[in-house]
């Protein structure tokens, strides 16, 4: 069985250089029954000692970091699995491609957001709808309009 140095208690590890469950959790944050899912979904795989109680080595630890970065990156538990599962250079580019698409468009909804709360912190008019990035904003989502007021359909 692996061997800890990561600085366990011989009361986390019972002396056998792993944790259970519950250390493990602790240890990140979690509840028990996130770990249990990540198993369920194939993302850990835990030995066992002589009850059948999950046992977490040095390896694991690091699995579950590494999930817990690639969660707080926007991928979902899915993605992550495809990933672990995945060994070769196209395949990890197929799976990130996407991913990294969809978080593009994250950030470019939330600089829109900022610019917005922004030049409504920075506006002097007493009425926000006066200012000029305010009606700059309105009208690129309005977008053009006909000489009768309408809007114009885009034409393809």
């Amino acid at each position: 069985m692996l061997r800890l140095n990561v600085g366990m208690k011989s009361s986390e590890d019972g002396g056998t250089g792993t944790l259970g469950i519950g250390a493990l959790a602790a240890r990140f944050g979690l509840a028990t029954h996130v770990l249990r899912h990540w198993e369920t979904m194939g993302l850990l795989h835990p030995g066992r000692d002589a009850g059948g109680r999950r046992r977490y080595g040095a390896d694991d630890l690091t699995r579950v970091a590494t999930i817990l970065v690639l969660k707080e990156a926007g991928l979902g538990l899915n993605t992550i699995r495809s990933l672990s599962a995945s060994t070769g250079r196209t395949a990890r580019h197929g799976i990130l491609r996407p991913a990294a698409e969809e978080l593009r468009s994250r950030i470019a909804a939330a600089q829109a957001s900022l610019e917005l709360i922004e030049g409504g912190l920075n506006c002097s008019y007493e009425d926000v709808t006066r200012c000029p990035n305010y009606r700059r904003l309105i009208a690129e989502r309005v977008g053009p309009r006909s000489p009768a007021g309408e809007p114009v359909k885009p034409t393809h």
